[in-house]
């Protein structure tokens, strides 16, 4: 028997990178997936690679309307939701006396209420059902310390740690569980985005800070999108019913906590 036999999965933010990977992962144990991104199309042609399992939702976690028009078309075509991975999230990066307000509005909308309100219509649904569930969502070691140039981020990644400490006690009546994951630098095409900002503000020639970041990690590298399935499907698992608003760092020994 496979850990998420029968299980239904909703990942947000799943078209590409982590999400992908999870929604691999998942399937791989036996889940169905739904592949919840903003972009619909390519959310379909991601479900379409992972084959009669895999379905796309069109979601965007900023507005309360697509949220649960994505939930409840979910829940019409699998039967309903029993993991939830709230994985879509923004990087932003600026001294802080350059901080711009929309910037920092768009950063909270996605990385904090985003998760916030997906994680309210999952649980809203996972109640009324009756049967429990998990939730995981997406923290990062940015959310444990601030950096220099990455104050909003930051902050929107230790508002998850939070918001995943105080969900997680409130659910578990219910018998759901809520967690987190807290990757490090992990490789993957945003770090194009990410290496550009450091270009700018550190006046750095573009690679170098990808490269600086993946030699700092105790590991030897930096981290995959692979390597953060272990506990992904860890925590969306029976094995994981005695973990509440835990937050485990999956990072190659970045971060201790």
């Amino acid at each position: 028997m496979k850990r998420l036999d029968g299980k239904r999965a909703l990942i947000t933010g799943a078209g590409r990178g982590i999400g992908l990977a999870f929604a691999r992962a998942y399937i791989r144990e036996g889940a169905s997936v739904a592949i919840a991104d903003i972009d619909i199309e390519r959310a379909r042609n991601a479900a379409k690679g992972l084959g009669d399992a895999a379905i796309a939702v069109e979601m965007d976690v900023t507005r309360q309307d697509s949220i649960d028009v994505g939930v409840a078309d979910m829940v019409q075509r699998l039967g309903g939701i029993d993991i939830l991975v709230n994985n879509a999230a923004i990087f932003t990066a600026a001294p802080l006396v350059e901080i711009e307000r929309a910037d920092y509005e768009r950063v909270f909308a996605i990385n904090v209420s985003g998760v916030l309100f997906t994680m309210q219509a999952v649980a809203k649904h996972m109640i009324e059902r009756g049967q429990g569930g998990k939730i995981i969502n997406m923290a990062s070691q940015a959310g444990r310390r601030g950096e220099a140039l990455v104050a909003v981020y930051c902050a929107s990644k230790a508002a998850v740690i939070s918001l995943t400490q105080s969900a997680g006690l409130n659910l578990i009546e219910h018998g759901i569980n809520v967690n987190a994951i807290a990757p490090g630098v992990v490789d993957g095409e945003h770090w194009e985005g990410v290496d550009a900002f450091f270009a700018k503000y550190e006046n750095k020639a573009p690679g170098e800070k990808k490269r600086e970041v993946g030699d700092a990690v105790p590991f030897g590298r930096m981290g995959r999108a692979d390597d953060l399935t272990g506990m992904a499907v860890f925590l969306a698992s029976a094995e994981a019913d005695y973990i509440v608003a835990q937050t485990y760092n999956v990072d190659g020994g970045n971060w201790m906590s």
